[in-house]
Formats: C-alpha cells, sequence, structure tokens
C-alpha cells in the first residue's frame, strides 16, 4: 500500500459539493495515489444519511459516493498502531488547538506513519504546513 494524500472528511465534502475548494482536490482524488482512512468513510457516510434524511440527497446517491471513495483511493484501517500514534497525537494537538478532535488525530497519524499529508481545508490543521496540502 503505497500513497502519498491522505483525503480528509473536510476535502471529500467540497469535492462532493463541487466547489471551488473541491476542484483543487479533484486531482489529489482522480491523479494522484491517495487514501482515505475508515474513520473518515464513517464520517462520509454520518453526512450523506443526513442529508437523506434532510431531502437533499437519495439513498442512491449516498451509496454511489461512498462507493466511489472506496473506488478512488486506498481505504487505509485503523490498525493498533495508526491508534496509539494518533491517541499520542491528539494529547500535543489538544494542548494548543481548540475543539481538536481524536478523528482529526487518527487522520494525522495515517497521513505521518505513511509519509503522506493530509489534503485539507479543515482550520485545525492550518498550522501543519509541511504536512498538509491545505484547499
Amino acid at each position: 500500500m503505497s500513497f502519498d494524500y491522505v483525503i480528509d472528511s473536510f476535502a471529500w465534502f467540497e469535492y462532493f459539493i463541487g466547489s471551488k475548494r473541491g476542484e483543487a482536490v479533484r486531482r489529489y482524488v482522480e491523479g494522484k495515489e491517495s487514501a482515505t482512512p475508515t474513520i473518515v468513510i464513517a464520517e462520509l457516510s454520518r453526512k450523506f444519511l443526513k442529508e437523506v434524511t434532510a431531502d437533499r440527497e437519495t439513498m442512491a446517491g449516498r451509496t454511489a459516493k461512498l462507493a466511489f471513495t472506496k473506488a478512488s483511493t486506498v481505504i487505509v484501517d485503523l490498525t493498533e498502531e495508526i491508534a496509539e500514534k494518533a491517541g499520542e497525537i491528539d494529547v500535543v494537538r489538544k494542548r494548543d488547538v481548540p475543539n481538536w478532535g481524536l478523528t482529526d488525530s487518527i487522520i494525522l497519524a495515517t497521513a505521518q506513519m505513511n509519509n503522506a499529508k493530509v489534503v485539507t481545508g479543515d482550520q485545525h490543521f492550518k498550522d501543519l504546513q509541511k504536512e498538509i496540502v491545505f484547499i
């Protein structure tokens, strides 16, 4: 399993709504070796289901978007090693970044352990200039 970029939830949401930021994500999803952590799949699944219940998405559309995500990038499971690293990151980042979440830590740990960069527009990552591609 080899990849250079980890696509986070923020980036995927922008991609699927077709925003200007989403256009910037397109090259990482469609033209680069990229990965999506399983925790991001959970976040996408939740968001799309909320859209279904609000009548802004169909179940078929939700299923298609999740299938596209899984087909377009390497899916990285949460391993014991990533979980342990995420716990370490979480303690440090929560001291300095308000509202930093464990999901953020898992995404960052996935990238760090694979010498990859996180593709994101999430302000929580903004100070990590060397470790992210900010859209």
